[in-house]
């Protein structure tokens, strides 16, 4: 049975969620026999759009066209499934799935929880997700009975990761002067720790001869944020780097398409990616790094730990990436976000020692972690094959509306039955 399904996300912006929703679509698209697709189209912040006029985007111009006339018509659907952050979900349809990246400290705040059980199911990204949602309970009063409650997650939650990206090769023509550069993508924000990844990395690496090309944004990519980003990372590199360093920086801002991204992580001179986080809900760059061989620096805490580590035949994980140390601890107060990012959570500090050793370590013995990565990208390419990936997304929504059904069904023949 064909379902008519609305899908609401912010399917068109240059964001993690874009991303999200765009794989979202992709999945149902590839079974005309069991979706009927249907769209609304939401803003991300101040993100920018996607710009490329692909065969993809006419497709999401039309059901985007096609929705409006369907509920200018009054038309009704049979599920909805909402991609966003769960303050913005609610109940669209009879049946209701919520797809979050999740929160990437230890606990979701309280309003999260009231949403995510207004849902019949959740999926996310990560088992850290999942953890954090279904590990959160909060204990208080309720607000009409006066009564002792508890506020938990009451719903299924499953994850399903994101699938390998089959992008084609292009040629992203850099001007570096060294033939090892480190790599950093990361929106510029106190979640992403860039401030120290660039500090310590100058204060390791500024007598050696390597880059660090640094892909950011502050919230999108216009004139004024690249005027403001600029002025942030002149400010680091005139109290950190000596007149008389060698080490390089080079700044890119600006959009860059999937396969100009691609090129990025597979350029010959771009020899590791490195990632300070505080927390990542599942961590993209790493994971095309990752599916790209490339090798890569980062803490070993949050969703990235779902594809940084390789399942081997006696149970336990190989670690396959220069792992950082750090500590776990409260958040930073200009971190707080009131109603997503609670001020009692915690998430991860990594340490400035052991982040610049391993920085030193992969520059002295890149031989070493480049094969590491290499095996780690094979295992990835087929863990994450996005045929497997796109048909669990769709399978794990298609199949509680057959339970559904049936129960309908079932619920009929007993009226009929006892009538």
């Amino acid at each position: 049975m064909i379902k008519r399904v609305i899908v609401r996300g912010p399917a068109l912006t240059q964001s993690g969620y874009g991303e999200h929703t765009r794989f979202l679509l992709r999945s149902l698209r590839r079974q005309p026999e069991k979706f009927d697709v249907y769209l609304v189209a939401l803003n991300w912040g101040q993100t920018g759009w996607l710009s490329e006029n692909t065969e993809e985007r006419q497709w999401i111009d039309s059901i985007i066209m096609k929705t409006h006339q369907y509920v200018q018509a009054g038309g009704q659907f049979d599920m909805s499934v909402q991609v966003s952050i769960p303050n913005e979900w609610e109940r669209l349809a009879p049946y209701n799935v919520g797809v979050t990246a999740g929160i990437e400290t230890t606990k979701v705040a309280p309003v999260w929880l009231e949403k995510v059980n207004l849902m019949d199911k959740v999926i996310t990204i990560s088992e850290h997700s999942k953890m954090s949602l279904e590990g959160t309970v909060y204990q208080g009063m309720h607000k009409q009975t006066r009564q002792p409650m508890t506020l938990k997650c009451e719903v299924p939650v499953e994850v399903v990761h994101y699938p390998v990206k089959n992008v084609e090769h292009t040629t992203l023509d850099m001007d570096l002067q060294y033939d090892f550069n480190y790599l950093l993508v990361s929106q510029w924000g106190p979640r992403k720790n860039i401030e120290n990844a660039i500090k310590w990395w100058i204060e390791e690496n500024w007598d050696q001869e390597v880059g660090l090309i640094l892909k950011t944004s502050l919230k999108n990519n216009s004139i004024m944020d690249r005027e403001h980003v600029t002025n942030n990372l002149s400010k680091l590199v005139m109290a950190h780097k000596p007149i008389d360093a060698k080490c390089k920086i080079y700044l890119m801002h600006g959009d860059l398409t999937e396969s100009e991204m691609q090129s990025l992580y597979t350029h010959e001179k771009v020899k590791a990616l490195i990632n300070l986080s505080h927390g990542e809900g599942f961590g993209l760059p790493m994971f095309d790094a990752v599916c790209s061989g490339l090798p890569v620096i980062a803490p070993a805490w949050s969703g990235q730990c779902d594809f940084l580590y390789m399942p081997q035949k006696n149970g336990k994980k190989k670690v396959m990436f220069a792992d950082v140390n750090y500590d776990i601890a409260p958040v930073q107060q200009q971190a707080v976000w009131e109603g997503v990012i609670q001020k009692d959570s915690m998430w991860c500090f990594p340490h400035e020692g052991h982040y610049k050793m391993r920085l030193r370590q992969v520059r002295k013995n890149w031989g070493k972690w480049e094969k590491k990565a290499k095996e780690l990208q094979k295992w990835a390419l087929e863990e994450f094959n996005s045929d497997k990936q796109h048909q669990l997304f769709a399978d794990s929504i298609y199949g509680e509306v057959i339970d559904v059904q049936s129960w309908l069904e079932e619920l009929n023949a007993n009226l009929v039955e006892h009538g």
